[in-house]
């Protein structure tokens, strides 16, 4: 059963000590989970509290409402004189929280329903997986007001989907809907929309089940395969492989295997 001891105002958070599956909720509904001052300090927070809690093995991140996050609160924004500050705003706010969401050792996913636009879209991107509700749409929306993708987005959109149709939805700004992001490689899967976050926390589920080491391995090894020579892919391959051939949880998964029955994993 979740608990949901919530230390937060524009977020909800439980973690479910059965599944060990954390789930946080970007919850300013009325305003489309847009991202204010203090929601940005919040899920700061919250990132590193699931990043560091023992009973939490997989993070699920979704917004409550009609939307998972329309980017950045821009009325509060102007106010505080955006224009001048913008630069040291994604410095301070922003970029902690998309480098610590993508180096994550646990698992992480998106369960995206409604409209993911600007930074609420770099916010998924950030994430292992994305699971779409059927009428989601995702939205390079920094063009419309003269500005240019951040948060991660020129990063992460064309390891996903490639150069060209990055450049496209950062250039155009038109939305890209949930069959045509599976199409593309931007999802994982598509839901109804009211079977998002059940679909994603099933999936948390999994994946927390596994072996908490090599999760994190493989992790490590596919953020840097692609940036490699195969020669020093290979290479960082075979050191990961002998880290992993050490932890107690082969040892457990090999017996699994051999006795027939479902391994426990314990991290070690």
């Amino acid at each position: 059963m979740a608990t949901n001891q919530n230390p937060y105002e524009t977020l909800a958070w439980a973690a479910d000590p059965d599944t060990r599956v954390g789930v946080l909720t970007l919850n300013r509904p009325e305003a489309l989970n847009a991202f204010t001052n203090q929601m940005l300090d919040e899920l700061a927070d919250a990132i590193k509290r699931a990043e560091r809690d023992p009973n939490v093995a997989a993070l699920v991140i979704t917004g409550a409402g009609r939307g998972f996050s329309a980017g950045q609160d821009l009325k509060e924004h102007l106010a505080n004189d955006g224009a001048a500050t913008i630069g040291d705003h994604l410095r301070t706010r922003y970029h902690p929280i998309i480098e610590r969401l993508y180096g994550m050792a646990k698992p992480t996913l998106a369960a995206v329903n409604g409209v993911a636009a600007g930074a609420g879209m770099s916010l998924a991107l950030a994430c292992d997986f994305r699971v779409a509700g059927s009428r989601t749409r995702f939205v390079q929306a920094f063009v419309g007001v003269g500005l240019v993708p951040d948060s991660g987005s020129t990063y992460l959109l064309p390891l996903l989907v490639g150069p060209a149709r990055a450049l496209e939805m950062a250039m155009t700004g038109a939305p890209v809907d949930a069959p045509t992001a599976l199409s593309w490689g931007l999802v994982n899967r598509v839901v109804e929309d009211d079977a998002v976050v059940g679909a994603a926390t099933d999936w948390a589920g999994q994946l927390a089940a596994a072996p908490p080491k090599a999760v994190e391995l493989i992790k490590r090894a596919m953020r840097r395969g692609s940036h490699q020579r195969l020669q020093e892919a290979l290479e960082y391959e075979s050191w990961l492989q002998a880290t992993a051939a050490a932890t107690q949880d082969h040892q457990e998964g090999l017996a699994a295997f051999l006795e027939k029955r479902p391994a426990r994993f314990v991290g070690r």
